[in-house]
């Protein structure tokens, strides 16, 4: 029997409290998107499925309890956090979901300097763990653009990168332990063990499942050593991307590790920096034990003066661009207001490659994108995350809205050039998505992505989510389970 809404809302509210089980119009309607959507939401419009309630929980034991429920009864769960998604993997895809909402489970459980170890629940905002541990002279090495916004739990779930990472990696490489309620209300704890060779690292089942495996309610990170009086910035001026890319190969395959090492193309660079000139900028700052950060800035002056003339920047001109980088509340407030005045509105795609694709990735996607989508007022990329064996790519697409309706700009716009830059990658043999989650509009190539290997994520989902009730529509395409 498939229950009314109503019905749905009176058996929760047996056993969670009613003030926690929220059913006003205008709290549906903002947790049925996240900033996929962005334009629609800016004119009030929410073409998605309300759904039946926002769920308030308090702790793993109300979420076990509620997944419990939604799973002996069909219905969909939307695992949520800080909101801060832009993929469409917080959209209520289908009627009468629920969106369990975790951003009350934000107690920093402990944090342990000798271990060098920090234990949150999912709904501690990454910026105040930040900031308690800034204060012992730590750190988690994690800042990704949206710091001021996100919570540990989403951070895990869409296996978030932080613009530190070539130095500390992504979250995955920082994640220790995990707590995760799987929808048969199944309570798991994988315990704080530095490396082990007892199977599978099934850590990987839980980071990064986007809420279509699991609800994430606790997890433990690694921490590092704060020590921002020894960075070392710098910048570059750079006739063009394939000299970029080869400089930031060689600084990775040298074995050096500065935390930041960005490309930006002359396009996306002349929106970063005034100092631009038109050409591509390239950026490095190293940071860590003073010794280490000299050393590293040494190897990246020589190498970049191996590869020929370059125009240096100077390093405070980085430095003051760095320390704005972060998208606090009122700078989504501002851009939300200016896309309104202009309708002109901005997007990004990342991808991955290796350094040997990497370049024509970019190449081909812009080409095409300048060739097949109207009104395009701003293309470019930039890449922000490398490592030994390549790197990522993020396209950065701006385009005025003309003669439309907002819900029709996503199918007119900003779907068709996901699409583009999703089929080049894939064609030239990278990965269509970097750090930002498949969400919901992504998931018509995961198949392709997967190759043969998409058996291993398939029977992940029959396994631990069989009637298909975790965030359906996400990773896993909506007529599949």
């Amino acid at each position: 029997m498939v229950l009314t809404r109503e019905q749905i809302v009176k058996d929760i509210q047996a056993f969670i409290a009613e003030d926690r089980v929220i059913t006003e119009e205008e709290v549906l309607k903002e947790n049925s998107v996240d900033r996929f959507r962005k334009y629609e939401t800016i004119h009030g419009i929410y073409t998605q499925p309300l759904p039946a309630a926002v769920v308030k929980v308090k702790d793993e034991q109300e979420v076990s309890d509620l997944l419990r429920y939604m799973n002996d009864n069909g219905i969909n769960a939307v695992p949520r956090t800080g909101g801060s998604a832009t993929e469409g993997g917080l959209e209520t895809a289908v009627e009468n979901s629920i969106v369990i909402d975790g951003s009350g489970m934000d107690e920093i459980v402990s944090i342990d300097p000798y271990d060098m170890l920090a234990t949150v629940k999912c709904g501690v905002p990454l910026e105040v763990l930040e900031d308690k541990l800034r204060e012992q002279g730590l750190t988690t090495g994690h800042s990704p653009q949206s710091k001021p916004l996100a919570q540990m739990g989403g951070l895990v779930a869409t296996r978030s990168i932080g613009q530190l990472s070539t130095l500390y990696g992504g979250i995955e490489d920082m994640v220790i332990g995990l707590e995760a309620v799987f929808p048969n209300g199944e309570v798991t704890k994988i315990r704080n063990i530095p490396r082990r060779a007892a199977g599978p690292d099934i850590r990987h089942v839980i980071i990064g499942n986007e809420g279509a495996l699991c609800y994430i309610t606790e997890v433990t990170v690694k921490v590092f050593k704060y020590q921002p009086d020894n960075n070392r910035y710098f910048g570059y001026l750079l006739d063009d991307m394939k000299k970029g890319f080869e400089i930031l190969r060689e600084v990775m395959v040298q074995g050096y590790r500065p935390s930041v090492a960005r490309l930006y193309d002359p396009e996306d660079g002349a929106d970063h920096f005034d100092f631009s000139k038109g050409k591509c900028v390239l950026i490095f700052m190293a940071e860590g034990p003073k010794a280490l950060a000299e050393v590293t800035g040494a190897a990246i002056e020589e190498i970049v003066s191996e590869h020929g003339p370059a125009e240096q920047v100077e390093s405070r001109l980085i430095q003051n661009w760095f320390e704005n980088l972060n998208w606090e509340p009122a700078k989504v407030q501002e851009e939300r207001k200016e896309i309104k005045e202009t309708n002109n509105i901005g997007f990004t795609t990342e991808v991955s490659g290796t350094w040997g694709v990497i370049h024509d990735i970019y190449e081909r996607c812009i080409k095409r994108v300048r060739e097949e989508i109207p009104h395009i007022t701003m293309l470019g990329g930039h890449s922000s995350h490398s490592y030994m064996n390549g790197t990522n790519m993020y396209f950065v697409y701006y385009y005025d809205l003309v003669d439309i309706k907002p819900e029709e700009e996503i199918s007119k716009y900003h779907y068709p050039i996901n699409k583009i830059i999703v089929e080049e990658t894939i064609k030239a043999g990278g990965s269509m998505v970097h750090h930002h989650g498949v969400g919901k509009h992504r998931t018509p190539w995961i198949k392709e992505e997967y190759g043969s290997s998409y058996y291993i994520l398939e029977t992940l989902k029959q396994a631990f989510d069989p009637k298909g009730i975790m965030n359906k529509g996400t990773i896993f395409p909506k007529e599949d389970k």
